[in-house]
């Protein structure tokens, strides 16, 4: 059993109190302590990732209580992935929180901050679908404190808006819950896998109706069309920081699809055959289309960048849907792209926001640090809208590879090129209109003059370009490490053997049986 394997819960559910008792009024040790927190997460992360690397399934058991009486936390590659892609992401939004001031204009930002990221650790550990719900909840009130960070009546309405819908979400989820608990028998994820299997065809409405609220949940998660209209209002109105840190929130949803629906609901599972294909791809190309006419019909930078976010969305679960180990391996390169790039997207916004009256997409007196920011903006854009040479595009012709041999290759490949060109027109409008067309305006007669952005703001965009750029650069050995993520997720065997304590007992991937 590996102790390391609980840390990432346990470091920011120890810094979040810390920093609420001894230093709620006091902004420097508050910054001095979370900084500490998310620079140990990476170095655990680091760790874990480098130990699950070969394949090794990591095992915590709370309590010392076997799987599947005991909670257990479960570490293999795609977890431990998601983990470290998650500790990077809150590194650079920490520092551009603390350089940009956002951290200051609300008591208890930073202590929301490490509950935050307690959630996301968990829900991407966690080995039974009980404590994904758990977590799932820590997500959802800390999150709801970050959205209205700093006051405001539309903050407040958004927040209740994206409150009210998940907590729609969780009572889905608890309804799921209680109908696989009474068709099994067990909630952890391993012992699911098996039980599930013997479940016959005549007998297998139960466990069917279950299968399908399970996905709706984590479909309202991961912001996938009819079920996103918490997302353009509530990443809009976030403060940019807590905005740019939601970009991992809706892979959350994407990673529970892939973990239940290899290991529990495997994609060639009798009761649940054609749950994908019937309810899973036909959503995501609806929410890719979506999300680039939103991006186009945006009168606001911020709500372009929320729509580019469901766009992504609407790419990985199409990839997603399609669940063949080609497949997951784009998806998962792909996140790793889109939540980079949709995070310094929403940071960008807030440096274009320096100097203007709003975001909204019209010709404007020139903003303090304009060159440096349309710069930014522009690379940024490049990657969200799949331009080569940056990793969207790359990510985006392994997603066309996936699809090229199915029966609806002509309907993905039809929505992505053309949700494509249309991102494409959308995000050159709304640069042209920002820094360009700015040139021609001339500002307001005394003016006071309005600071530029703080060099650390600036930094830490430029350190999520430069993990865009290193993601294209890497594109091998990440293409790479993400197919052996997919070959390991269709050969469950070993995850299942750790997870109940079984080795030898169940099968290999060539399949004889469990």
């Amino acid at each position: 059993m590996s102790h390391w394997i609980i840390l990432p819960v346990l470091l920011p559910a120890f810094v979040a109190p810390f920093i609420v008792l001894a230093a709620r009024y006091h902004i420097g040790i508050q910054r001095v302590f979370s900084m500490a927190g998310v620079l140990s997460l990476i170095a655990v992360a680091i760790g874990l990732a480098l130990t699950a690397s070969d394949g090794t399934v990591l095992l915590y058991q709370l309590g010392d209580w076997a799987a599947p009486y005991g909670i257990v936390l479960v570490g293999d590659r795609l977890s431990t992935m998601m983990v470290l892609l998650t500790s990077v992401l809150a590194l650079f939004v920490l520092l551009y929180a603390i350089g940009s001031g956002w951290d200051d204009r609300g008591r208890h930002f930073h202590a929301l901050f490490q509950f935050q990221l307690m959630g996301i650790m968990g829900a991407f550990l966690t080995g039974d679908l009980f404590n994904l719900f758990v977590f799932f909840e820590v997500l959802l009130i800390a999150s709801y404190g970050l959205m209205i960070h700093a006051g405001g009546t539309v903050r407040l309405r958004a927040g209740v808006q994206y409150v009210l819908f998940n907590l729609l979400g969780s009572t889905l989820f608890l309804f799921a819950l209680g109908a696989i608990y009474a068709e099994t028998g067990t909630l952890n994820m391993a012992d699911l896998a098996q039980r599930v299997d013997l479940i016959s065809a005549e007998a297998s409405v139960g466990i069917r109706v279950a299968s399908v609220l399970l996905l709706m949940v984590f479909a309202i998660k991961a912001a996938l069309v009819p079920l996103h209209f918490w997302l353009p209002s509530s990443y809009a109105e976030a403060p940019a920081p807590v905005a740019a840190l939601f970009a991992i929130m809706t892979k959350v949803g994407a990673y529970a699809i892939i973990r239940v629906y290899t290991l529990v609901f495997a994609p060639d599972l009798e009761v649940t055959a054609g749950l994908h294909s019937v309810w899973l791809l036909p959503a995501a190309l609806i929410s890719l289309g979506v999300g680039s006419v939103g991006i186009l019909a945006a009168k606001s930078l911020d709500r372009l960048v929320a729509f580019a976010v469901i766009g992504s969305m609407g790419m990985v679960m199409i990839s997603i849907s399609l669940f063949t180990p080609l497949s997951i391996s784009a998806a998962l390169y792909y996140i790793i792209h889109s939540t980079l790039a949709g995070a310094a997207l929403f940071l960008i916004c807030d440096l274009a926001r320096a100097g203007r009256t709003s975001l909204a997409l019209t010709a404007q007196a020139p903003i303090s640090g304009a060159p440096l920011t349309a710069a930014l903006f522009f690379v940024a854009a490049i990657a969200m809208a799949g331009l080569p040479p940056l990793s969207g595009f790359i990510g985006k012709l392994l997603i066309l590879d996936a699809g090229f041999d199915t029966t609806a290759m002509v309907w993905i490949w039809a929505i992505i090129l053309g949700a494509s060109l249309i991102s494409v027109v959308g995000f050159g409008r709304a640069g042209s209109t920002l820094f360009w067309k700015a040139r021609s305006v001339s500002p307001p007669e005394n003016a006071a003059a309005t600071p530029s952005p703080t060099a650390l703001s600036y930094v830490s965009v430029a350190g999520l370009i430069g993990l865009l750029v290193a993601h294209t650069v890497l594109a091998g050995p990440a293409s790479r490490y993400t197919d052996a993520i997919a070959a390991q997720l269709f050969a469950p065997t070993d995850y299942m053997e750790t997870v109940l304590d079984t080795p030898g007992k169940l099968s290999d991937a060539t399949g004889e049986g469990y």
